[in-house]
């Protein structure tokens, strides 16, 4: 590494000085809801035996995957809103950067996943249960994990390698490639190169497999001679594609265009909707719509009681 650079300046929203402790007590309220969401999930799959079925399984994950996509950035954030700004060692600031693209793509793979999933339960119903079985689950979901944590390796090597020895100032939330890029003393056309080729093949490649996927769950649903099988059929699908359109419409704003085009507040407001908003809207999209899990929860807050009914 030949960079003079050892640390950076996070600054946030520097502009934003008289706001800043107001905004801190919102983002932690939403960051407490995004823990009780996602910890809830799990949980209750976990002490449920009937919702041990592939479906629930990946939205488990989910969470699990939101909760640790969390972790690395909002913290921070919460700590730039409190005291103005934060330092990080050069290292530190890649690692954040790494672990933040791993977890995203991760969870890029993992929707892909469950858009399959779905397909297989609405399209091949008959072969489900020997198609998606505990096995192919667990190696469906340690493949999003390998593949996600591989693609952005790359790009941490490139990064790693460029000098940085003019100002150490990110006006960003946390570190990220586009504000790194912006601060080389270096040509960073391979830089960029490589970030949007892997970008848009992620994107462009998940999301044709899951709009292909989908147009067959469509025409399927469509076929069907049940009005009720058409309504129980859309409604398992229509949580996940939300979550789709919400997750991959905000990472194609970010990521998916040149990074020399680079908009401080731009970036700082799309980062906002993806790292705050999208693990909040999650759980009560995708599993808290759910008649299954909403029924389990309320069977076991009901324990205690005698005038609940299920």
């Amino acid at each position: 590494m030949n960079q003079t650079v050892t640390a950076f300046v996070i600054l946030g929203f520097s502009h934003l000085e008289s706001l800043r402790y107001p905004i801190f007590v919102i983002l932690l309220f939403l960051y407490f809801l995004i823990i009780a969401g996602n910890v809830t999930i799990p949980l209750i799959i976990w002490v449920e035996p009937r919702l041990h079925t592939p479906m629930y399984m990946f939205a488990g994950m989910l969470s699990f995957l939101d909760l640790f996509y969390t972790a690395v950035t909002i913290p921070q954030i919460l700590i730039i809103f409190w005291v103005g700004r934060v330092y990080i060692a050069f290292n530190r600031c890649l690692l954040q950067m790494y672990f933040f693209h791993s977890l995203g793509i991760t969870e890029n793979y993992l929707l892909t996943v469950m858009a399959y999933d779905r397909y297989i339960a609405i399209c091949d119903p008959l072969r489900y249960s020997t198609i998606m079985t505990s096995k192919c689950c667990k190696h469906l979901i340690v493949t999003c994990w390998f593949c996600g944590f591989m693609s952005p390796v790359p790009k941490l090597i490139l990064v790693s390698f460029l000098p940085f020895c003019g100002s150490n100032e990110i006006h960003h939330l946390f570190c990220d490639l586009s504000p790194l890029l912006h601060l080389a003393c270096a040509d960073t056309f391979l830089n960029v190169i490589t970030d949007f080729v892997i970008n848009s093949c992620i994107i462009i490649l998940t999301s044709a497999f899951i709009a292909l996927t989908y147009t067959k769950i469509l025409i399927t649903i469509i076929m069907m001679n049940s009005v009720e099988g058409r309504r129980k059929a859309f409604s398992t699908c229509a949580s996940h594609i939300i979550v789709v359109l919400i997750f991959f419409g905000s990472v194609a704003f970010m990521y998916v265009r040149p990074h020399r085009v680079y908009a401080p507040e731009y970036d700082q407001l799309v980062t906002i909707n993806y790292t705050i908003l999208t693990p909040l809207l999650n759980p009560a999209v995708y599993s808290l719509r759910n008649k299954e899990i909403k029924k389990t929860m309320k069977k076991y807050l009901c324990l205690r009681g005698t005038n609940c009914r299920l």
